[in-house]
């Protein structure tokens, strides 16, 4: 009796954990939310902004951007035989 109480009282500590957990997950995932909200107004007042200052190469380069995604950019760094220096060492002696 006593073991099948201890597997009971675990489980519901385990329940009231998961539960504090959904919802720290629920409050970041808001706020989340409302920062990408806040950021894509900016965007867009911004573009606003270029276009009553007719800077269209602006405007594209912004909406060029948002369809491609996030690029990463690589860094590389080529030697004096023109070979690319691929480890920190090679790149450190450049």
């Amino acid at each position: 009796m006593k073991k099948v109480r201890k597997k009971w009282m675990i489980k519901g500590i385990r329940e009231k954990e998961e539960q504090k957990y959904h919802h720290k997950r629920k409050e970041a995932h808001k706020i989340i939310r409302n920062k990408k909200k806040t950021y894509m107004k900016n965007i867009i007042e911004s573009m606003e902004e270029d276009q009553k200052h007719n800077n269209t190469r602006k405007i594209y380069q912004t909406v060029n951007q948002f369809k491609k995604g996030y690029q990463h950019k690589f860094s590389t760094i080529r030697n004096k035989k023109g070979e690319l220096a691929m480890n920190t060492k090679e790149k450190a002696e450049i």
